[in-house]
């Protein structure tokens, strides 16, 4: 069967749903055949207009008929599924949606586009949910859809954790991490992320322990100003935003802290997709404290690989915070179980498995 991905998203281009259909294609298996068509070069899209995604359909249409595509993998509900229905009445294929999260909810909210998200849902063969959240929400809003619905997470890749022992000794040199509880978190800064909630848990943790932990934000996003006028002037020196970080420096700090920090949360519709870098960071035996939003609950299992919180709630953050810090014993083994998860459970052979099943029903 020759199957091709179709898809805005695509390495080089960075980003989580890049990264998620660029692994993918790194781990189809020899015997079975995935073309790319993306829009690194800007084919698919027009520059301006209403109708952008019309270039696209006679694209998809001229690769479907010269290279003789059995499957299309649609990577963008909106707009490259129109591409897709418009060409399924002319050609004979059959497509598969991806929905991650926050594309199906927006296509939702405006009546235009949820109208044209079920005529291109309706003529799919699979709808492929990137984490359970969004699945659940198609059969919520189109329960007629259920026996098309798989779902495939996001997965991590193991030989990518090997972080450099001389970054890591220059990063707790500078910051003079001796002796400290070190705190981590990755991500865009917007305000489902919760570094607001954490900062001020933070300021709530009494001294001795508060003195023993420094919190790191990496990232940048708009609510970067905001969120160092919330820091206490006299917490300055405990949390430190380090800005837009190398995946070098990223790994360094995975293997240098002590617990990832994301209580994310769901705000007016704006949810965590799946939170890979829960994950990421159980790779490298560390526990996580994680809130429920969205797909997290697929990343994050409570008392298996970190603390699940109340992430509106500051002194549940607080609490699950002192819970950790205090018990090295239980960050050691939460940890550990979430770096033996990661690996059994999350790697990406097994997930692409998952993608070619699902199809081939």
């Amino acid at each position: 069967m020759k199957t091709l991905l179709f898809t805005l998203e695509y390495p080089p281009f960075r980003g989580g749903v890049a990264n998620y259909y660029g692994s993918l294609a790194d781990n189809w298996p020899l015997g079975e055949t995935l073309l790319v068509l993306d829009n690194n070069r800007g084919e698919l899209l027009a520059p301006e207009g209403l109708m952008r995604w019309l270039p696209s359909v006679g694209v998809l249409g001229r690769m479907i008929r010269s290279r003789r595509i059995d499957y299309v993998l649609v990577g963008q509900l909106l707009p490259l599924g129109i591409a897709a229905w418009w060409q399924s009445f002319f050609k004979k294929f059959k497509y598969g949606v991806f929905l991650h999260g926050m594309d199906f909810a927006y296509a939702l909210k405006i009546p235009r586009k949820r109208f044209m998200a079920r005529l291109i849902l309706s003529r799919a063969d699979r709808i492929i949910c990137a984490n359970s959240y969004v699945a659940d929400r198609v059969r919520e809003f189109f329960p007629d859809f259920e026996d098309m619905i798989g779902l495939v997470n996001p997965g991590v890749d193991s030989g990518a954790v090997l972080a450099n022992p001389l970054i890591k000794e220059e990063l707790k040199e500078k910051y003079g991490l001796a002796d400290k509880i070190v705190l981590f978190t990755l991500g865009r800064l917007v305000r489902r992320k919760g570094v607001d909630r954490t900062i001020q848990a933070l300021a709530q943790i009494p001294a001795p322990l508060v003195d023993k932990l420094i919190y790191f934000v990496a990232g940048q996003g708009p609510r970067a100003e905001y969120l160092r006028s919330l820091v206490p002037a006299d917490f300055l020196n405990r949390v430190i935003f380090l800005g837009e970080i190398s995946d070098e420096d990223k790994w360094a700090w995975m293997d240098l802290c002590d617990i990832f920090v994301m209580p994310s949360r769901d705000i007016a519709g704006d949810f965590e997709g799946f939170g890979i870098v829960y994950l990421e960071a159980n790779l490298c035996a560390k526990p996580v404290l994680a809130g429920q939003s969205g797909g997290v609950k697929d990343a994050v299992v409570g008392g298996l690989n970190g603390l699940i919180v109340d992430s509106e709630s500051v002194e549940a953050i607080r609490d699950g915070l002192v819970k950790l810090a205090e018990d090295p014993v239980l960050r050691r083994t939460l940890g550990e179980q979430g770096r033996e998860r990661a690996l059994k459970e999350f790697n990406w052979e097994k997930q692409t498995s998952k993608l070619i099943s699902l199809i081939k029903l």
